[in-house]
């Protein structure tokens, strides 16, 4: 029987974009390498990255404080729509404004999105063969954060909407063998100073 171990995942949201999403801000440079600096003595063997060029940044960011650690571009860690719940998932108050703000999005986002995501899942998640843990950093989006978190905690599918993740942010999913997924910390901004938190979210929700 092949030996199994943990899975640790790191995942964060990109560093702060400009309006046109075609580079890092000033700000987000400086969270990317502040979170690069926070998991300069984690056993991190891997970056993962979407193919833009925000997460790309990101993680070129964060692997120059990581020397050594290889950076590994993947289309499933990118930017799009995992899933579109049936109107039937959706709380009834809020299921037109929820499914009318996701028809806006490209029809590439959406069409391509469910398959990305359920590769997403295939690959960067659960339990990795063999005897030693791995730790691996995922530099992503703010919708596949969202469906990694609520799948990790065994939420419904539609659950990825209405989860918000700050820039830069730190999440760490631990996958167990023979135990449940732990979402271990959740858009942690310990390493950002108070003016490089909250980008990417709403002002009302900046406390």
């Amino acid at each position: 029987m092949t030996a199994t171990a943990a899975r640790y995942l790191y995942v964060t949201r990109h560093g702060e974009a400009s309006a046109d999403e075609s580079a890092l801000t000033d700000a987000g440079r400086r969270q990317a390498a502040l979170l690069g600096e926070r998991l300069r003595e984690a056993p991190i063997t891997a970056i993962h990255h979407g193919p833009l060029a925000r997460a790309e940044q990101t993680a070129r960011l964060i692997g120059e404080r990581l020397p050594g650690v290889p950076l590994l571009r993947s289309e499933p860690a990118g930017d799009y729509i995992p899933y579109i719940p049936p109107r039937e998932e959706l709380p009834a108050e809020s299921a037109d404004e929820a499914l009318a703000r996701l028809a806006g999005f490209p029809a590439a986002e959406r069409e391509l999105g469910p398959g990305l995501a359920e590769e997403a899942l295939a690959r960067f998640t659960g339990t990795v063969e063999g005897d030693e843990p791995r730790h691996e950093l995922l530099v992503t989006h703010n919708f596949l954060v969202g469906w990694l978190v609520r799948a990790a905690l065994d939420a419904p599918k539609s659950r990825w909407l209405g989860l918000n993740h700050t820039n830069a942010g730190l999440t760490v999913i631990r996958y167990a063998p023979g135990r449940p997924s732990a979402l271990l910390l959740y858009n942690d901004t310990g390493h950002l100073p108070a003016e490089l938190r909250w980008t990417g979210f709403p002002p009302e929700l900046h406390v």
